[in-house]
């Protein structure tokens, strides 16, 4: 499988550090906006990627890529995703797949018309534990409840509360801990046991009004699930899945369940099987596949996944009363 990668930053370099890891995946080029030229070139020579791009459709034209993978700022996943489809190209987009459900919802469509594979790239849904967690549930009998949390002070933090509103927490670019922490929560939540019956969020909200840190209340039929993400404080990352038979503990930040223990029938069981220092190694792996197999119902899942997430999202927004993105 051969890719192309947009943008370059950390994001980008994380997932060029997982890449070494995927023998499967060939990088054929790297693209920046012209401004931001210099860094595509250093990061073409750290990682020997043969080509630079700073004109988006001249690399959907000639470029012999399979995927582009869209690590750009939030705000412009849709339009990038959008023009890489139309052009013929498979993609993978970076989380969140898209500031809104309506615009999710476009893109999937168009992947759909054009016979092209689109992909949200959400670490936690290809790692191994994760799969192990779901394999687990049933020990647990009913569910009652889960709780799940990933708090972390952003670096970025500081210079906001300086006055500088840097795209991490500008609403008006998709910022603010629901899109950009809780985000994980809500996908292993999800994830676990799909679409809620319904959902509120509740925010602290900063001097331009966006969600520095919330809870969502999630409820199902038979339960509830809370979900806390901070931009604005630090805590320990967890989640905890409480049944009537047992219950099931993750230790450490939802985005990588470096650590499951399943307490149920009386005994307690370590389950530690994720194998890769880096987080999005499994899920590099699993896009090689997915493309070489031609695995379509794996794209399905996948996208009815960030369907549920997406429209959990906005419902989530407009209950808090936050910026819709356009």
């Amino acid at each position: 499988m051969k890719l192309s990668i947009l943008g370059t930053g950390k994001i980008v370099h994380d997932a060029l550090d997982a890449l070494k890891e995927v023998p499967d995946i060939e990088i054929t080029s790297v693209f920046a906006r012209p401004k931001s030229r210099a860094k595509a070139e250093a990061l073409a020579k750290e990682w020997n990627i043969p080509q630079v791009w700073t004109d988006y459709a001249q690399l959907l034209a000639e470029d012999a890529a399979d995927f582009v993978y869209v690590g750009l700022v939030n705000t412009v996943h849709y339009e990038y995703a959008k023009q890489a489809l139309e052009a013929g190209k498979n993609v993978i987009i970076e989380k969140p797949f898209a500031p809104t459900y309506e615009e999710v919802k476009e893109l999937i469509d168009l992947a759909a018309a054009k016979h092209c594979m689109i992909l949200e790239a959400v670490t936690l849904l290809y790692l191994p534990n994760f799969h192990a967690m779901q394999d687990a549930l049933a020990q647990l009998g009913p569910i009652r409840a889960v709780q799940a949390n990933y708090s972390q002070y952003s670096s970025r933090y500081d210079k906001y509360l300086a006055g500088t509103v840097l795209p991490a927490f500008d609403p008006a670019m998709a910022g603010g801990a629901l899109y950009d922490i809780n985000i994980y929560n809500l996908n292993l939540i999800c994830g676990l046991f799909g679409v809620p019956v319904s959902g509120t969020y509740t925010a602290n909200r900063g001097f331009n009004g966006v969600d520095t840190s919330g809870v969502a209340v999630l409820r199902y039929p038979d339960f509830f699930a809370t979900a806390v993400g901070a931009k604005d404080s630090a805590s320990r990352g967890f989640a905890v899945v409480q049944g009537e038979r047992g219950w099931m503990e993750l230790e450490g930040a939802p985005n990588e369940l470096p650590r499951v223990t399943l307490h149920a029938d009386g005994k307690d069981c370590v389950v530690e099987s994720n194998r890769y220092e880096n987080r999005m190694v499994s899920e590099f792996q699993s896009f090689a596949k997915i493309f070489a197999e031609g695995d379509w119902e794996a794209v399905r899942r996948s996208n009815e996944q960030s369907l549920c997430v997406a429209k959990q999202v906005d419902e989530l927004r407009r209950s808090a009363g936050l910026q819709a993105v356009h």
